[in-house]
């Protein structure tokens, strides 16, 4: 995996991350630790979007950073999941790995 696609998993990370804090926030610290978060995850998706094509960045970002957000309210939070939900994420991350597969990766060749 290059740098631009972990790039682009670490921004999904931070963007869980981030989620989570805009809803469970309630001081000062935790706050920041939420803005924080925002501008890495934000910072890391633009930097992938500069050697990778935009709307596949964005899609995988957005892909990967729902599933990891669904996984940690199910897993950590203990939220229910249904089953139509676990289809709809299964359908979701094959069009992830389907945008991955399809991107053109000599863009990314051309700008080293």
């Amino acid at each position: 995996m290059n740098r631009s696609w972990l790039s682009i998993v670490i921004a999904a990370i931070f963007e869980v991350m981030w989620v989570i804090g805009l809803k469970h926030a309630s001081t000062p610290l935790e706050w920041g630790g939420t803005l924080i978060a925002i501008f890495i995850s934000f910072y890391l998706m633009i930097k992938a979007g500069e050697k990778l094509p935009v709307g596949t960045v964005y899609a995988v970002f957005v892909g990967l950073g729902t599933t990891g957000t669904i996984l940690v309210d199910t897993f950590i939070f203990k939220q229910p999941i249904s089953m139509m939900t676990v289809t709809f994420l299964v359908i979701l991350l094959i069009g992830v790995m389907g945008l991955k597969l399809s991107s053109d990766d000599k863009k990314e060749s051309e700008v080293k």
